[in-house]
């Protein structure tokens, strides 16, 4: 009877040792961007596609010039909400040869700003309990370009109260009080680059990088925090709210 009673408690040693370790299953790093320019609901406007491809190029592709990534940690995965962000993270996870991971909320006829808000509440939900849970990602670094209201912003925060709805709350991004408590309409061109401690939730460090591009991407905007982007003449890109 003792030995029973000792290999049980050896096994649920194991088994909460090893449910442990699926708790803290956490990235090592997050970068966390903005869709692009858009022209609609639908689709990027050339600003936006410019930006997709100067990304890939530049900062988040295979071989890219100045990547955010190393040799030993490449991209585990690339996350999208919207058909914005998975148009602007396509052409760097097609670089990688990799799928885009689609947590989807996209625009349908007749949906409410409320239904919408609800619908992307949730899946940004959801994408954050999976990148800090999932086995596959730990240690790694992923990806997410997000919705930018659901990135931050302290109004939808205050409006569901009681409730986490952001990257900022749900990743505890909001215990660094340097960060913007809301991510800025003007701002499509920057990196937050989310750096985690193995096996903690919580992050160590929060880069916040602006895009700056060179050469043939030299024309995609790279305005400062809080200031409104120019766009050519014949743009046809909304302007932001």
């Amino acid at each position: 009877m003792r030995h029973q009673s000792l290999a049980k408690l050896g096994l649920a040693a194991v088994l909460a040792g090893c449910l442990s370790v699926g708790a803290v299953a956490a990235p090592r790093q997050i970068i966390i961007l903005r869709h692009g320019e858009k022209q609609d609901a639908y689709r990027l406007c050339q600003v936006g596609v410019k930006r997709s491809l100067a990304l890939a190029a530049q900062y988040l592709g295979k071989g890219a010039e100045q990547s955010l990534f190393t040799a030993e940690s490449p991209p585990a995965a690339f996350l999208a909400i919207t058909l914005h962000t998975l148009e602007l993270v396509s052409p760097a996870a097609s670089s990688w040869d990799m799928p885009v991971d689609v947590y989807s909320a996209l625009p349908m006829t007749g949906q409410t700003a409320a239904q919408t808000t609800t619908i992307l509440n949730t899946r940004t939900q959801q994408a954050a309990r999976d990148v800090m849970t999932n086995p596959a990602w730990d240690g790694k670094v992923v990806v997410m370009v997000w919705e930018h209201h659901h990135i931050a912003n302290m109004a939808l925060e205050r409006q569901f109260a009681g409730v986490k709805v952001t990257l900022r709350q749900l990743l505890n991004l909001d215990v660094d009080t340097s960060l913007p408590d809301t991510w800025s309409g003007d701002n499509f061109d920057y990196f937050w680059i989310v750096n985690f401690a193995k096996g903690s939730d919580r992050p160590v460090s929060v880069e916040v990088r602006r895009q700056v591009f060179a050469g043939a991407f030299a024309t995609v905007p790279s305005n400062e925090w809080g200031k409104p982007p120019q766009y050519p003449a014949n743009s046809s890109c909304e302007v932001s709210r």
